[in-house]
């Protein structure tokens, strides 16, 4: 187990907000031109081949009880469908309005800690997620217009990531983040195969399998790359600070991807996107930030109640 350090979660958290925008960049310069499933292998068969060597070379405590085994197993499955769906949204959208739209996670979690864990929560906070929604809703809604369904992608991609997130703080502490990683790009490795091996026979283009042009392997080997760093950088963060803490830097995404998009596809959110892009933002962050300062008053309330 290791204590909380806020300030190390944090510079590891920013790394993650600078590095996954650049990641989805590079995604969506790859476009539909290799299929999904192909993607999604290549993506998780880079992590294990980076980190399988440092958890060997650096002999890292990589076994894992059954429960942590469960919760890794799970995580896994949450990372192949959450990253499927966002490459899959980022072929349609552009990339600041796709991230954007992710960022209705804060208020999938308030919702499913109200109604799913019996937490209660305030009438402010359930204001500020509606407020909240009804921000992405505004983001959604021109993309909406222009490419039907695939708009909706990113607020599945967001209610996945809230679990994903759970799960990964769960085991974060008690588990290495290299292994953690190297587990997990194992698992997944092994759970692509077959849709690789019997995808072809399907008839289903996003399981079809092709050989890559030199510019394409690039493309996905440099996903794989910052793909691993980036959630190597959230995982470690997760070790040092609960995510309460971390939750507000995740909307430096939004920044950093809208340069990216500037720079890279010349996109700009419009006017009505661009309102809902703050208007989600500031419900977001009153919604964190209201529920570290209950946290912090609960905290404060147990230490103060004398021993019986």
């Amino acid at each position: 187990m290791h204590a909380d350090k806020p300030l190390i979660g944090i510079a590891l958290m920013l790394g993650f907000c600078i590095i996954a925008p650049i990641g989805d960049a590079v995604a969506k310069l790859l476009g539909a031109s290799v299929p999904l499933a192909e993607v999604v292998f290549i993506r998780f068969g880079v992590q294990l081949v980076l980190l399988l060597p440092l958890v060997w070379a650096g002999r890292r405590p990589w076994r894992m009880d059954r429960t942590t085994l469960f919760l890794t197993f799970l995580r896994t499955i949450l990372h192949i469908i959450g990253i499927a769906a966002m490459f899959t949204a980022l072929t349609y959208l552009p990339l600041a309005d796709a991230i954007a739209i992710v960022f209705v996670m804060p208020f999938f979690m308030l919702v499913l800690g109200k109604y799913v864990l019996s937490e209660e929560v305030g009438s402010k906070r359930l204001l500020a997620c509606l407020v909240g929604f009804l921000g992405t809703l505004m983001v959604i809604q021109p993309s909406f217009t222009q490419v039907g369904w695939p708009a909706l992608l990113p607020v599945f991609v967001a209610a996945n990531f809230s679990v994903f997130m759970l799960v990964t703080r769960k085991i974060a502490k008690q588990t290495d983040p290299i292994s953690l990683q190297a587990v997990s790009g194992f698992m997944a490795v092994v759970l692509m195969v077959p849709l690789l091996w019997f995808g072809p026979r399907s008839g289903i283009a996003a399981l079809d399998v092709i050989a890559p042009d030199n510019m394409q392997w690039f493309l996905l080997l440099s996903i794989g790359l910052l793909g691993t760093v980036a959630h190597l950088l959230m995982t470690w963060s997760l070790r040092y600070a609960p995510s309460a803490t971390l939750a507000p830097m995740q909307y430096l995404e939004i920044p950093f991807a809208t340069v990216l998009g500037l720079l890279i596809f010349g996109d700009l959110p419009n006017f009505l996107a661009s309102l809902g892009i703050g208007i989600t933002i500031v419900a977001g962050l009153f919604v964190i930030l209201r529920e570290g300062a209950i946290q912090r008053r609960q905290s404060a309330a147990t230490i103060a109640q004398p021993a019986e």
